[in-house]
């Protein structure tokens, strides 16, 4: 068991934890409890590889379970199992807990293997990765761009206020001017962006950026709530970051200064971005890309 790496399941139905002990027990070391307090206890004193946590428990919310191993361990894999698509729990998993995957319950065996799998690889990497620990830092350089994908002038105004004595700030108010300043400026670390821009859905070109730019951080900014088409941006398109219209500064602010701090912390330490990696894009959503999107795109492939 020393040698196998370590699961911590987390369900406030014990049937839920007995089937899934079940299906992993013979590749992984398998820990199970209905309380997320003591959930974030295991994550402080032993090493936990991946975590899956149930959203919706009596004591403590999974996005509330997720954010307290996030900061006891920053290092595990973090995935939220539930069969509700309720848009706070999947706005807070994401900008609370960095999840790694939104899992639908009933699921698939298949499919949760294969998630579990490929995030207990990338924890395992982790752990040869060099000592440069997911610290804050005061300075962020001012070399790095933000670019604004929305016809809202007020997204502009506020990203221009709150980085106007640090980082330049491009604004496209298209889907195709955006990606063509993408691929001239290539020192653009973050985006902000609306998920519809005029009449275009820009969904799918953020999933396939993630895909051939994984460095770049996505802040999506929106009043859109199809809670479908977000967990498809968390699993397609890792967002860093969602906010709600109308914007706060503050939130915006924190948002922005993470993303630029993330971006700085993968640039150091580049195997890191494996914890960014994407679902693919399904082939249907990219047919409504056009090749000057793909051209692009191209451009962008590190």
């Amino acid at each position: 068991m020393a040698n196998k790496p370590t699961l911590l399941f987390v369900d406030d139905e014990e049937r839920i934890l007995k089937s899934l002990k079940i299906m992993f027990k013979s590749r992984y070391r398998v820990l199970t409890t209905t309380d997320g307090n003591e959930a974030i206890e295991m994550a402080k004193n032993e090493k936990i590889h991946v975590v899956v946590s149930d959203q919706r428990m009596p004591i403590m919310t999974g996005t509330e379970v997720l954010r307290g191993i996030k900061d006891a361990s920053p290092n595990t894999m973090r995935l939220l199992l539930t069969g509700y698509s309720d848009l706070a729990a999947i706005v807070g998993s994401v900008n609370e807990g960095e999840i790694f995957r939104y899992i639908n319950k009933p699921w698939d065996n298949d499919e949760i293997k294969s998630i579990v799998a490929r995030a207990t690889d990338i924890a395992l990497k982790a752990e040869t990765l060099p000592d440069k620990a997911e610290q804050k830092q005061d300075a962020i350089t001012s070399e790095l761009d933000v670019l604004v994908i929305d016809k809202d002038e007020q997204t502009l105004h506020l990203a221009e206020e709150i980085l106007k004595d640090t980082n330049r700030v491009h604004w496209s108010q298209n889907l195709e001017d955006a990606f063509k300043m993408l691929s001239e400026h290539h020192n653009i670390a973050v985006i902000i962006s609306e998920i519809k821009v005029g009449s275009e859905d820009i969904s799918n070109p953020l999933k396939l950026l993630k895909q051939y730019h994984p460095n770049t951080l996505t802040l999506v900014v929106t009043s859109f709530q199809d809670t479908n088409a977000l967990i498809q941006l968390i699993n397609q398109g890792q967002i860093f970051r969602f906010l709600p219209k109308p914007l706060a500064k503050g939130m915006l602010e924190r948002g922005i200064r993470d993303a630029l701090w993330r971006y700085n912390f993968l640039q150091q330490v580049p195997q890191a971005v494996e914890r960014h990696e994407v679902e693919p894009t399904k082939e249907e959503d990219t047919k409504t890309i056009s090749s000057k999107i793909f051209g692009y795109l191209k451009k962008l492939k590190r």
